[in-house]
């Protein structure tokens, strides 16, 4: 997948970063990536990375207000990549369909987490406990058009859906990926029938929408 762009949605560096050319912000972010991706958002050491990435003192205040700017700008980066794998999600019109959608999503994103370890490590983390309002958006399209077809119950409240929703798929991928790197044959149909007990509706309950 080619990332000729740099994003920033959760932050913006410094504009002096922005004027480098893309190919050395691209190197500079790789290397952050890395450390970041190894050593976690706390434990990465600020000095190490801009020493590895052959930036001054003086010049990485330049480009970035300090560890958590320069953070932020490597996560917005890594999400920007992952939704990009996964796409926009668009109203399906049928239950079967729906699955069919999900599952292809799905596959996409196990597949370029294990072909990016950075990314996996990474997908999730923000600094000071910032909401992940990018990823929370199509997790927010998915279950609100699972609840118009009637494939999610709708006696529970939607809040509580959507961070269950994305902890399911958080685990279940990690589950899939852990076994791909063991060498394990990985059975998805287990994942996907418990997503399916998970979200159906009760017995006698009133559906939110028509399959």
């Amino acid at each position: 997948m080619r990332t000729d762009r740099v994003y920033h949605w959760y932050t913006m560096p410094l504009p002096r970063f922005l004027r480098l050319p893309k190919e050395r912000q691209r190197e500079i972010l790789a290397i952050a990536r890395a450390h970041f991706a190894r050593d976690g958002i706390e434990g990465a050491s600020y000095n190490q990375i801009i020493s590895d990435a052959g930036i001054s003192k003086t010049a990485a205040y330049q480009y970035f207000d300090g560890k958590e700017d320069l953070a932020r700008t490597v996560l917005s980066e890594v999400k920007a990549r992952v939704l990009g794998v996964l796409g926009t999600w668009e109203a399906a019109p049928s239950a079967r369909v729906f699955w069919e959608r999900l599952r292809l999503s799905s596959a996409r994103l196990v597949d370029h987490l294990a072909k990016n370890p950075e990314d996996l490590a990474l997908l999730g983390a923000a600094p000071g406990g910032a909401p992940d309002e990018v990823g929370l958006a199509w997790f927010e399209a998915v279950v609100d058009d699972g609840l118009r077809l009637g494939v999610i119950r709708n006696d529970v409240d939607r809040s509580l859906l959507l961070g269950v929703t994305r902890a399911f798929f958080q685990a279940a991928d990690a589950w899939a990926l852990q076994g791909m790197h063991a060498g394990a044959a990985v059975d998805t149909s287990l994942t996907w029938s418990l997503l399916e007990g998970l979200w159906s509706p009760r017995k006698g309950a009133r559906q939110g929408g028509t399959t």
